[in-house]
């Protein structure tokens, strides 16, 4: 098989051709994070625009010290009457955290919207030399919507006769027999509907080590030597052809870099909470990006997904090690993005975002419970970052950026303790004795008093902190003429900031209490385990809604009862948080409705430009995605199916690579106990019924385990045949 990027399998040799292509392993030899021999990562900093990221860090970092600081100030002078003592001091530092960390938020959105008006250098397009691979890494999902999406791009790129410098390379790490087998037909229609235009291979591996990260290790250890780049998707990702053969470009333009991000915009949802999501990303979401990309400079983040790679860059400098310790914060590394950027900056590369590149998408999770069983996942891997923080070697920004995601989950328990502080301090100033001389001599009493009119001059002037990112985001968007028109005009854009802003300060709690459990279970040792996300808009049904949710309505009864005993003032100062627990269970199954989130799209609010006027990229990924759905069998039972058709069982035989190598004597649990079960089943039936999920894996893993459950298909049920045998000669009628 030719090796260069012209080599495009012709239509009438797809049958002969194997699933992946010849191996081109490189190597990828683990990182060591507590020993780093290597220069210091500072070879990315001879390159234009560091005088801007100097700018730009400084302003930032130092905007925010001093907004921190003034914040601080404020809340000292709070709580400063009568002295600060006994709660007065967690209080005063749980204040400071959570404050300073909105403080840099806010000085890092304006930073944003200043970089905004300043001019960008955009490449004109050229002829590309590079052959990159579009690879799909995919965990039980319906392939219609996967291959879909990949048709799509595939067809953008090669309509910009760019089809033989790409490859499309689908990495299965699939669990479910039926989905195993589903992705196999998939995969044998896509390449022959791909066929002639652009290379489509597919590999499912028998182990899914290590998740997400080992399976795109196996695929650059194998075959990473046959691409220049490799362009990360994910199984929800729809890019454009433009965008995709820019990335390329840039690339090839760019020697030093490593990693190159875009900011991918979440579309195609309709239930309310993905709405919401939606709005925010489209509406806020490029001057938050564009403000962390001007002051990250060439040492910025990695987001797992819809990024491009140089392979070679990124086999030497990312074999991940496993975490000393058990689990939850040992074995391997699950929010493996944040460690490969770092270490690929560590290794000398850039790792950017191109904040104008646009034409890049992906999905929100539909509800409020579907987040937060990703954040579990999240939450546990940003937690393990905590040792990593310190690892020998990283540039300064990489290990802001650890702090970045660790803080992103701590701040829940932290918002927490400092509520249930403040609520403490009121109980204590109403029902207990005040100590008003302590111990240390004074000639004046110690009263347990607060300054309620700074208070509330401290809490505007937060709240304004908060959500200046949101104001200058919303402003921007109005400025603009085509996200305003697309979006419905300047007030429905500011009048749907106003209800996303409510509806969010109404979730936050709830989200607050779900990532506290979070944290707390992490750190008492469990783990998050691996599940499938849900991408579909389909409702989730009301009891499983109540089961989530009565624990936070009932702590918002009680803190609210709470709040009313000491005074009815405090009970309205906490009234949004209070207001979010009580109505937990409504807001999550609202959250989870898209005929609510239609009825708000009616109302023209909470819309986006991708939506009223979705690019050409989209519809044709949901027209594809239709015809792969109406085009592809409905398999109920994988296992069965290879069985019964004799065309599928020579699809998937000739799909199916060797397994990998195991040491001798050591034989594998599953193949071994499926083995066993077809020897002694006497029909297909039984045999079914015996095998396991893992079983029938494994039986579709092994041809001979293939064959024999296919013999007990053809072959009569032995004891029918002695039973025909022990019955007497029937008797004649007549």
């Amino acid at each position: 098989m030719d090796g260069t990027p012209n080599s495009i399998a012709p239509p009438s040799d797809l049958g002969l051709w194997p699933p992946v292509p010849y191996e081109s392993p490189l190597e990828m030899p683990v990182q060591s994070l507590r020993n780093w021999r290597g220069p210091r990562p500072c070879r990315v900093d001879k390159t234009p625009g560091k005088r801007r990221t100097a700018i730009a860090r400084v302003f930032v970092f130092g905007g925010a010290l001093v907004l921190s600081l003034f914040g601080i100030n404020e809340m000292v002078r709070v709580v400063q009457a009568g002295g600060i003592v006994g709660l007065k001091w967690p209080l005063l530092i749980l204040f400071a955290i959570t404050y300073s960390w909105i403080a840099f938020s806010a000085m890092s959105g304006i930073a944003g919207f200043v970089a905004g008006f300043l001019p960008e250098h955009r490449p004109e397009p050229r002829p590309l030399k590079s052959r990159t691979a579009l690879v799909m890494p995919v965990y039980n999902e319906s392939p219609a919507r996967t291959f879909g999406a990949l048709e799509a791009m595939a067809e953008a790129v090669a309509g910009l006769g760019a089809g033989a410098n790409f490859e499309v390379f689908i990495i299965s790490d699939t669990t479910d027999s039926t989905a195993w087998i589903e992705e196999e037909i998939a995969f044998e229609r896509l390449r022959h509907r791909l066929a002639g235009r652009l290379a489509v291979w597919y590999r499912r591996r028998y182990k899914n080590t290590a998740r997400k990260a080992g399976n795109v290790a196996d695929f650059v250890t194998r075959w990473g030597g046959r691409y220049e780049h490799m362009l990360i998707l994910d199984a929800d990702s729809i890019m454009s052809g433009d965008t995709l053969v820019m990335l390329a470009q840039l690339m090839e333009d760019d020697a030093q870099a490593g990693i190159i991000q875009t900011l991918p915009v979440i579309v195609n949802r309709n239930t309310l909470f993905a709405r919401l999501q939606q709005f925010a990303g489209r509406i806020y979401g490029p001057v938050i990006a564009r403000g962390l990309a001007v002051w990250h400079g060439r040492d910025g983040n990695y987001w797992g997904h819809n990024a491009i790679i140089r392979t070679r860059a990124f086999a030497d400098c990312c074999g991940l090690p496993d975490l000393r310790g058990p689990k939850p914060f040992g074995g391997h590394i699950m929010s493996h993005d944040f460690v490969e950027a770092a270490l690929m900056r560590r290794g000398g590369w850039g790792v950017y975002m191109v904040s104008w590149l646009r034409g890049s998408y992906e999905e929100s999770p539909p509800s409020l419970l579907d987040v937060a069983a990703r954040d579990r996942r999240w939450a546990q891997g940003n937690l393990q970052h905590i040792p990593v923080l310190f690892s020998s070697g990283l540039a300064w920004p990489s290990r802001i950026h650890f702090a970045t995601g660790i803080m992103s989950y701590l701040a829940s328990p932290i918002w927490l303790a400092l509520l249930l502080t403040g609520l403490a301090l009121a109980l204590q100033a109403r029902f207990i004795r005040p100590e008003y001389f302590t111990h240390d001599f004074s000639l004046f009493p110690a009263w347990p008093r607060f300054d309620s009119e700074r208070a509330l001059q401290l809490f505007l002037i937060t709240m304004g902190v908060l959500l200046l990112p949101k104001v200058l985001g919303t402003i921007e968007s109005i400025l603009d003429k085509r996200v305003r028109t697309k979006s419905g005009g300047a007030v429905p854009i500011f009048a749907s900031m106003l209800v996303e802003t409510l509806l969010s300060a109404i979730v936050a709690p709830v989200m607050m209490l779900i990532q506290s459990r979070h944290v707390i279970e992490i750190l008492s040792g469990r783990d998050s385990g691996w599940k499938t996300q849900r991408r579909d808009d389909g409702g989730i049904p009301f009891r499983e809604v109540v089961r989530q949710h009565w624990q936070h309505t009932l702590i918002g009864f009680i803190m609210a009862l709470a709040a009313y005993v000491i005074s009815p003032a405090i009970l309205a100062w906490m009234a949004p948080t209070v207001l979010g627990l009580v109505a937990a269970i409504g807001i999550s199954w609202a959250s989870a409705s898209a005929m609510i989130g239609q009825a708000f799209r009616r109302a023209h609010l909470l819309n986006i430009p991708e939506e009223t006027d979705p690019p050409m990229i989209l519809s044709d990924t949901a027209r594809r995605q239709d015809i792969a759905i109406v085009d592809l069998p409905e398999v109920e039972d994988g296992l069965s199916a290879v069985v019964a058709d004799r065309r599928l069982r020579e699809l998937h035989e000739r799909l199916m690579l060797p397994p990998p190598l195991r040491p001798r004597g050591k034989p594998d649990f599953e193949p071994v106990m499926a083995a066993a079960k077809l020897e002694e089943a006497v029909t297909l039936d039984e045999a079914m019924s015996w095998l396991s999920p893992k079983e029938r894996m494994a039986v579709l893993s092994q041809p001979k385990l293939i064959s024999s459950l296919a013999r007990l298909k053809d072959s009569p049920d032995p004891r029918c045949i002695v039973q025909a045998a022990n019955d007497p000669e029937p008797k004649r009628v007549g």
